[in-house]
């Protein structure tokens, strides 16, 4: 077990840079994750764990050969962690080598059209690995699924459920090539009701709250889907609505 006790030692640097920069991140090639529960899930998951960070007051479980273990104080811990109250625990993984699939074979993906809150992004993630989903694609600025906050909020499906970002034109040969319906939660003449539609195999899309699907995804949309909900609401929150379309497709398995 390694001691540091400065802030601007150059791991501390480096751990700060990853919880702020996308481009830092896949530079690097690597990952942070803010809590204990994270490390028990990638542990648990087997992902590619690179270091370890924590404070003396928390145990720390058995980890593997190889895997960098540094103590640091409490203040140098507030200083690193991207969370405001650090649970005193820090792990750095690698990016997963996921390159974009050439056939997607499986019955359920979700298609993330310009969802900028690494919450929501976060949440969908560990929706779509609850109701069995194969796959999540992020198109058009979505948050990165390897930001702190995203991570944080998958629970530990960001370990499990496959993401890919890419750009639309990628997406539309890939879902055309797999011979993928692509429903869409949007409002149009034939919008269909949520309730009514065959999700036996499709990708669903769904859009930021305050945006919906882009046109160009739309255009791409074999159907559109409606959720019922009250005359006075105007939309759902984007990882309700993909909450509550993953919980009707898996009512199809």
């Amino acid at each position: 077990m390694e001691t540091i006790t400065s802030r601007a030692n150059p791991l501390c640097t480096h751990l700060r840079k990853l919880a702020a920069s996308v481009s830092y991140r896949r530079r690097s090639r690597e990952f942070l994750c803010d809590s204990p529960k994270l490390l028990e899930e990638a542990l648990l998951w087997k992902a590619e764990l690179h270091t370890v960070v924590c404070t003396a007051e928390v145990p720390l479980p058995s980890l593997p050969a190889g895997v960098r273990c540094v103590q640091v104080p409490s203040d140098v811990m507030k200083s690193i962690s991207p969370a405001q109250t650090p649970q005193g625990i820090l792990s750095v993984c690698g990016l997963p080598d996921r390159p974009l699939p050439d056939r997607l074979p499986g019955r359920r993906y979700v298609v993330l059209d310009g969802v900028q809150d690494p919450g929501n992004v976060g949440t969908i993630l560990r929706t779509a690995d609850a109701f069995r989903a194969d796959g999540v694609f992020l198109v058009n600025a979505c948050a990165d699924p390897y930001n702190p906050k995203t991570v944080r909020a998958s629970m530990g499906a960001v370990f499990r459920c496959p993401a890919w970002s890419c750009g639309m034109k990628d997406l539309r040969i890939l879902l055309r090539e797999s011979n993928l319906p692509l429903y869409g939660a949007a409002l149009r003449s034939n919008t269909e009701d949520a309730r009514t539609v065959n999700y036996h195999r499709c990708a669903l899309a769904i859009g930021s709250e305050g945006k919906g699907l882009s046109g160009e995804l739309l255009e791409c949309c074999n159907k559109t889907v409606l959720i019922p909900m009250s005359a006075h609401c105007e939309s759902l929150n984007a990882a309700i609505a993909a909450t509550v379309l993953l919980w009707e497709a898996a009512r199809d398995d």
